[in-house]
């Protein structure tokens, strides 16, 4: 089926309906709360299938830990349903102060007696019954606080000193303080949402390759000066090789994935969980669901995510004003590129972040503040239905 529309110089144009129906506001908004939803649906099944035998082990029951993370999806729907009806105009007066927030309980989680220490890293604060990580909140912060930064300059972004300064210093500062835990994985996704808002307010090409030369030598040196980063880096290369040292982890979630073939072992009927795949409910489900579902569950999850990212950078592309572009684009490149960081190092193409998948892995705050952030790009996506997107002017 098509449907003629008028072209630029009066001349019909045929398009699909399909495609038309895309092109509207309304399919973004659509397509990112629908995405999110499966993915959030397909966590929780994953979670209870690949923790049920470590959970049986630890707490005597099968569904400790899926009962934590049912907890956590509870606690996350009424964050999600805020976050998809405040207003930019309401969300953006909470960037600066979260920001601040954000960066007292990082530094605050290193200090004995505050963070809780789990194999020799500070990431979580208790907070009664529950474990807060900082670090997730800081990702919400920084793109709130970042998008209005550059929205505020957006006729000064020209001059280089507006368009870096105060926004990378306090990304390096957020950076800094995660690496002291110690988590690589999450500083990289940091650095990533920077970037993103960098990108979306059309900064120059040299920033980026300036930022990419000096970020990366100093990601290097911090691999190098500590053993275990070495290691993984190290047995990034030829894992089998390492499979004793750095590269276990990554030869288990291979050969889980592989003994997936195409169509999977079946729901539940995993093997590598069996305490053979370390982290297999938190940083590797991903391995388990290629183990159980197959290679058309892995493609399934890529296809959501996919389709999410699809979905928020339309909503960007559509948004009526420069902060809710810069915000729709952070969270798209916060959420998609963190998946995608994850789902790589699992099939050992990057080597070990520690970072959990989007909506996916077991994890509170992780699991918490992500609804957040999709309930905040489907609130801009709703501002965009039925009206045209501002057009912005080139520098």
């Amino acid at each position: 089926m098509t449907a003629t529309t008028i072209g630029a110089r009066g001349r019909p144009v045929q398009r699909s309906r399909t495609l038309a129906a895309l092109a509207k506001p309304s399919a973004a908004y659509h397509l990112a709360l629908g995405s999110g939803a499966l993915l959030i649906v397909l966590g929780l099944v994953m979670v209870l299938s690949a923790s049920s035998v470590a959970s049986y082990t630890a707490f005597g029951s099968s569904f400790s830990v899926f009962e934590k993370q049912a907890m956590w999806f509870a606690i996350g729907v009424p964050g999600l349903l805020l976050g998809l009806r405040l207003p930019t105009r309401i969300t953006r007066r909470f960037g600066y102060p979260l920001l601040v927030v954000s960066m007292v309980l990082l530094a605050a989680v290193l200090a004995p007696g505050v963070g809780r220490n789990v194999y020799g890293a500070r990431r979580w604060i208790a907070v009664g019954p529950l474990q807060l990580q900082p670090s997730e909140l800081a990702k919400v912060a920084l793109v709130l606080a970042g998008a209005d930064l550059l929205a505020r300059k957006e006729k000064r972004l020209g001059q280089l000193r507006h368009l870096l300064v105060p926004l990378v210093p306090a990304a390096l500062v957020l950076v800094m303080l995660v690496i002291a835990e110690p988590d690589m994985g999450t500083a990289i996704v940091i650095v990533v949402i920077m970037l993103a808002l960098l990108a979306v307010a059309d900064a120059p090409r040299r920033v980026f390759v300036g930022m990419f030369a000096g970020l990366g030598t100093c990601f290097g040196m911090l691999a190098v000066i500590e053993p275990y980063r070495l290691a993984r880096l190290t047995s990034f290369t030829d894992p089998f090789r390492a499979a004793s040292a750095g590269g276990y982890q990554t030869v288990q979630g291979l050969y889980a994935i592989a003994s997936g073939g195409w169509w999977g072992l079946g729901l539940g009927a995993s093997r590598s969980k069996w305490g053979y795949l370390p982290n297999q409910y938190t940083d590797y489900i991903f391995a388990v669901i290629g183990e159980e579902l197959g290679l058309l569950g892995g493609l399934m999850v890529i296809g959501l995510f996919a389709i999410l990212g699809y979905a928020g950078f339309r909503i960007a592309q559509q948004s009526r004003d420069t902060y809710s572009q810069l915000v729709a684009g952070g969270i798209t490149a916060w959420l998609v590129g963190q998946a995608i960081i994850n789902m790589c190092a699992v099939v050992g193409l990057l080597p070990v972040t520690g970072v959990p998948l989007p909506f996916v892995s077991f994890g509170g705050s992780a699991l918490i503040f992500s609804m957040f952030g999709l309930g905040m790009l489907g609130a801009i996506g709703r501002e965009n239905a039925g009206r045209q997107p501002r057009r912005r002017k080139s520098r």
